[in-house]
């Protein structure tokens, strides 16, 4: 695999997973929430990692 497709396939993953948290597919079991009053951090491990499966699947099928 190129780098370049790495890459794309990462950033692609990225922007997937920010828009499925705006847009309400965040908050699943296993993604990571610490909120202690001042101080909020949101890590989509669980919504990351289903926006993968699912664009490896689609790239698949779409290269046979």
């Amino acid at each position: 695999m190129r780098a370049g497709t790495i890459v794309f396939f990462v950033l692609l993953v990225i922007l997937l997973t920010v828009v499925s948290v705006q847009y309400g597919l965040g908050r699943l079991p296993g993604d990571i929430v610490v909120d202690t009053g001042g101080f909020y951090f949101y890590l989509p491990f669980t919504t990351a990692a289903i926006v993968s499966v699912l664009l490896g699947a689609v790239f698949w099928f779409f290269r046979r």
